[in-house]
């Protein structure tokens, strides 16, 4: 005997086809905002390079500055952790 197919889905089968349905639907919506947020992330570094590249354009045109050496520190008191007693 061949089984036949039912003219209607049960209840388990649109309910599986609902969920891979919504999967589908979410799985192409987080796709997007991924897409959306490499987009804004490349958007935002082309701007700080832009900006790097413009301090580093102007501190090349400044002429050098001498650092100055920090002050030496002074000598302070010994430790007590060596008394002798």
């Amino acid at each position: 005997m061949v089984s036949k197919k039912l003219a209607e889905p049960s209840a388990e089968s649109v309910a599986r086809a609902d969920r891979q349905r919504l999967a589908r639907e979410e799985g192409v919506r987080a796709m997007e905002d991924v897409a959306r947020d490499a987009a804004s992330i490349r958007k935002n570094m082309e701007r700080l390079r832009a900006l790097r590249l413009a301090r580093e354009a102007e501190q090349a045109l400044l002429p050098p500055v001498e650092s100055v050496a920090p002050p030496k520190k002074r000598a302070g008191r010994p430790s007590k952790s060596k008394i002798s007693t």
